[in-house]
């Protein structure tokens, strides 16, 4: 049995190992996508023993080199990290199965470059996850980035390149202009960029001062990934991608690498004892705020399906960010189990909108009329995919707003609960029209007048929609043992009285 030592080193290893052998078999489909399923099976149970060992009391570690004095490269998994592994692992399995029926669907070309950089990027996230520190954080974060932009340029034409060209354009200015000098900062103040139970910062109130404000305006924009609002232009540009990619973009890794790195931040470098204290969240608090709306009345305003989608994940980020920013115990478990909520019913909603595109080639909402009966598995794993962003019980996505009210209302900001309500009414305003507009509406007349049959796209889609559809509901009945392995962190997000 392997350790769970080994298995944090080799979580962010056998990926990369997995985008040699893909390339080997560049001219063998069937091996390269067996290599590809293979690496993602490994990887899973590389997550999972790490997700089971911090579920027993354990903290899996590896010391990897030291660059200078101070800033090692290095993996440890605490609760918040292991949950994103096995999230992001999971869904990259799911998404490669998946990826296999679209790309041979739609003929595409440059599939092991596909898969290549998939397999990267996936490596990249699993290094974000288990970061022991801020510098490891950063550099996998980069390799996130630089790894994805082939993704989003996929298809080589002056659409990819300008959207690929914002995609990187906004991702490393933030990152090198705003949170490389939060970083540099950071460990200026703390001679340690650590991630510390209760803080690095909170030992070094004095030193940082009155700037507390401004060091974490410095991450919440530094970290461009989480898309808050004014540095969100990447992510809609980013869906001239295929949907695999956009899938993986809004579910998998980068977006959720981006609020996952935002709530650690808060956690174990302010901690949230002293962002109360200090009242230095409470700006962006209410910038995430305004995100979330937003963001949801542009997403109404949107035609194209995978636009729509775009803004909704812009909006549904920002659910995270504020949690940490709410600087509340449960504020911090609302935005950790929304990371969870999320990614499995924006998978879905991607997965849908591109087994749409593969058997029908239809992109826009207006074009659905009817289309529930050619697909009434895609359109019936999209209906559940929505309620569970919109937050209706029996649905995973209800439990984070839950807890986020509940944050607020211990923050004493209650206009942030109606915040939440609003949100959740402007998700039912653009999410469930597209499957009543699917099951109800009058459908495009048929070249010979018979009615609409049924069309599916392959079942290699259809399994993987299935799938997430079905683990959001699982999500709901299985939510009190998610927020048992995730206690420490509000436990340990604060300091002890």
């Amino acid at each position: 049995m392997i350790s769970p030592s080994v298995a944090l080193a080799a979580a962010v290893g056998v990926p990369l190992i997995g985008c040699l052998v893909i390339w080997l078999f560049d001219k063998s489909p069937n091996l390269r996508e067996a290599a590809t399923l293979l690496t993602g099976a490994v990887l899973v149970v590389l997550s999972v023993t790490v997700f089971l060992a911090v579920g027993n009391g354990g903290t899996p570690q590896i010391y990897v080199f030291e660059v200078i004095d101070g800033l090692p490269l290095a993996f440890r998994a605490e609760p918040l990290g292991a949950m994103f592994g096995v999230i992001a692992s999971g869904l990259w399995f799911v998404n490669s199965l998946y990826s296999i029926g679209y790309m041979r669907g739609h003929d595409e070309k440059h599939q092991t470059r596909f898969y290549m950089a998939f397999a990267i990027a996936i490596s990249a996230a699993m290094g974000v996850a288990y970061a022991s520190n801020l510098f490891t954080l950063f550099i996998f974060y980069e390799v996130l980035t630089l790894s994805t932009f082939p993704l989003v340029t996929h298809y080589g034409d002056e659409k990819a390149r300008k959207g690929g060209r914002i995609y990187l354009g906004v991702l490393m200015a933030t990152s090198i202009g705003l949170l490389l000098p939060a970083i540099v900062w950071t460990y200026a103040i703390a001679e340690t960029t650590e991630f510390v139970n209760g803080g690095i910062l909170s030992q070094h109130v004095d030193a940082a001062g009155p700037l507390v404000g401004v060091l974490l305006g410095l991450y919440a924009f530094g970290i461009g990934k989480a898309a808050l609002m004014p540095v969100h232009p990447w992510l809609p540009n980013a869906m001239v991608a295929p949907t695999p990619v956009s899938a993986f973009l809004h579910a998998v890794a980068v977006v959720k690498a981006g609020v996952f790195a935002i709530l650690k931040v808060a956690v174990y470098v302010f901690g949230i004892d002293l962002l109360k204290d200090t009242g230095a969240s409470t700006p962006f608090m209410w910038i995430a705020a305004g995100s979330i709306l937003l963001a949801s009345l542009i997403a109404m305003s949107k035609d194209n399906l995978k636009a729509r989608l775009a803004y909704s994940t812009v909006s549904q980020l920002s659910y995270v960010t504020l949690g940490a920013m709410l600087a509340t115990s449960m504020g911090v478990m609302g935005g950790a189990t929304q990371i969870a909520a999320h990614a499995l019913g924006k998978m879905t909603l991607f997965m849908c909108a591109g087994a749409i595109y593969v058997a029908h080639h239809k992109t826009l909402v207006s074009e659905l009329g009817g289309m529930g009966r050619a697909m009434p598995v895609t359109f019936a794993a999209f209906f559940v995919g929505a309620l569970s962003i919109i937050g209706l019980p029996p649905l995973g996505g209800s439990w984070p707003k839950f807890f986020l009210m509940l944050g607020a209302a211990d923050a004493g900001a209650l206009l942030i609960i109606a915040v939440l309500m609003i949100s959740s009414l402007l998700n039912i305003v653009y999410l469930l029209p597209i499957p009543l507009r699917a099951f109800y509406g009058k459908p495009a007349a048929t070249a010979d007048g018979a009615p609409q049959k049924i069309a599916e796209a392959p079942i290699l889609c259809l399994i993987p929609i299935m799938a997430t559809s079905l683990a959001c509901l699982v999500l709901f009945f299985t939510i009190t043992d998610l927020t048992t392995f995730l206690e420490p962190l509000i436990e340990n997000g604060s300091r002890a009285p």
